[in-house]
């Protein structure tokens, strides 16, 4: 199987790399992966994982809820009732940093759909794009979405969107800094792009080390904090407008991080994980479990 291999910082470009940790795939696969970091900015990556045209096994598992819609256990419902909540609230954010109610979206790694179908029935002219082809084909079932496959971002005109979303999708994709260039290029000059990513620098992340359920090797390939995120976007021309806390990911994500710990009880020992990271993140939003970044282009 062809890995890759990362030899320099995609952030930084420097080349004084370390290894940080070992991390086990706990969804699918059993298979242990190596988290580096730089030296220069300490961006931090997950190192020798599948290439993108064989990483596709990794996420057969229906455990993975963004591309089967799974209600199979306590988790997984506790996911769909915090979701229906947060499709409102990641549409006003929209609405709001946008500055304006109605326009032209492009959400990438759209998954089953939920957040692209909110989006129409607020009036939004939404184009959509996922990897999965069984997650595009619940999408079509469900709502009536044509989501188009990866391919498709190289295909649209230039200054084609006056918003650009991808929400825990940053951190899949390999070719990172060729799709920074093309969500420039697809902005309108006033559009926004809103990316949603864990954070490896949160309460959680540092409580539970290498069982962090939001390191998800293979799958994620990278993992920002704050700072790294913004140097990434100021390689491309953009400027962070904005940054917002995701606080209920921090008890999902430690309900199952201590699930891969093998913890008895993880739900209970998950919500006060989550209940302690929410606080620890009061005031302190840069250390919240995940972060919504907001960027504009640069003039």
């Amino acid at each position: 199987m062809e890995k890759l291999s990362i030899n320099a910082c995609p952030v930084c470009g420097c080349t004084h790399l370390k290894r940080v940790m070992t991390c086990t795939d706990f969804y699918a696969s059993g298979e242990q992966f190596e988290l580096y970091s730089c030296d220069g900015c300490s961006f931090t990556f997950t190192q020798g994982v599948p290439v993108e045209a064989e990483i596709g096994k990794y996420y057969e598992t229906p455990d993975y809820i963004s591309h089967t819609d799974t209600r199979k256990g306590a988790m997984n419902n506790i996911y769909h009732y915090v979701r229906s909540y947060m499709l409102g609230s990641k549409a006003r954010l929209v609405a709001r940093e946008a500055h304006r109610k109605t326009g032209r979206l492009l959400d990438i790694g759209t998954g089953t759909g939920y957040f692209s179908d909110t989006m129409v029935r607020r009036g939004w002219k939404v184009e959509a794009i996922e990897k999965s082809p069984q997650a595009r084909e619940f999408a079509k079932a469900h709502f009536n979405l044509d989501v188009k496959p990866e391919s498709a971002l190289k295909e649209f005109a230039p200054d084609s969107f006056d918003v650009i979303t991808l929400w825990h999708v940053m951190e899949h994709l390999e070719h990172l800094n060729e799709v920074w260039g093309r969500l420039r290029e697809l902005l309108t000059e006033k559009g926004v792009l809103i990316v949603a990513v864990p954070n490896c620098s949160s309460y959680d992340a540092k409580r539970y080390g290498e069982y962090w359920a939001a390191y998800d090797v293979p799958r994620h390939l990278w993992h920002f904090t704050p700072g790294t995120i913004q140097q990434l976007a100021s390689r491309h021309g953009f400027i962070m407008a904005a940054r917002h806390p995701m606080p209920f990911d921090a008890f999902y994500v430690s309900m199952l991080s201590e699930k891969h710990c093998g913890s008895s009880c993880s739900f209970l020992k998950g919500m006060y994980a989550g209940t302690l990271a929410w606080f620890n993140a009061l005031g302190r939003k840069e250390r919240s479990s995940s972060m919504i970044y907001v960027f504009r282009k640069k003039r």
